[in-house]
């Protein structure tokens, strides 16, 4: 299994000790804001259950990320395969960090290896991301890691109920542009 490594960061096999914060982050209302609510502690072990055994198996997906300074465990970051239940095909990006990691760039940084490893090391033609429309700092990650928004993309997302979670917006970076933007 890979494991990623930035200045800061280490994206790595989920461990035991991962399963309180990560059940804390999903029980939080404003880290799961722009989900359909939030998790219990077994839906999060669950969950994270099967992030390490998508791991183990290819190799890549959510990668548990751990603030090297101090040892933390402060959210996750990858790549998996989009949905069966969506309207589109490809390998999707993705993150969710604690609010204690807010702010710092985490998330940021976190994508970009996680992109460099889907391009350079899966040769990926193409990576997308997917969010409600309303999760503008999610948004805002998506532009400073070089992916663009087609609104003839955006969709309805039909998987949550009917509401402010249901539209949803699709930014995509190609391989051919993220190896132009190093």
């Amino acid at each position: 299994m890979s494991e990623l490594r930035t200045e800061r960061l280490l994206l790595r096999a989920w461990r035991e000790s991962d399963l309180r914060p990560w059940a804390a982050m999903n029980a939080d209302p404003e880290v799961r804001e722009h989900f359909d609510g939030v998790l219990t502690r077994e839906q999060s072990e669950a969950s994270a259950a099967r992030f390490q055994a998508a791991l183990a198996q290819r190799g890549w997906g959510w990668w548990a990320v751990e603030a090297l300074a101090t040892g933390e465990f402060v959210g996750f970051t990858g790549l998996d395969p989009v949905d069966d239940d969506m309207p589109f095909t490809g390998v999707e990006i993705g993150w969710r960090l604690a609010r204690t990691a807010w702010g710092h760039g985490f998330a940021t940084e976190a994508a970009r290896a996680a992109l460099a490893f889907g391009f350079e090391t899966l040769a990926l033609p193409e990576i997308l991301a997917v969010t409600t429309a309303t999760n503008l700092r999610s948004r805002a990650v998506m532009r400073r890691i070089g992916m663009t928004r087609d609104p003839a993309d955006d969709f309805d997302d039909l998987t949550v109920p009917d509401g402010p979670l249901r539209p949803s917006v699709v930014y995509r970076l190609r391989a051919e542009d993220h190896h132009a933007g190093r």
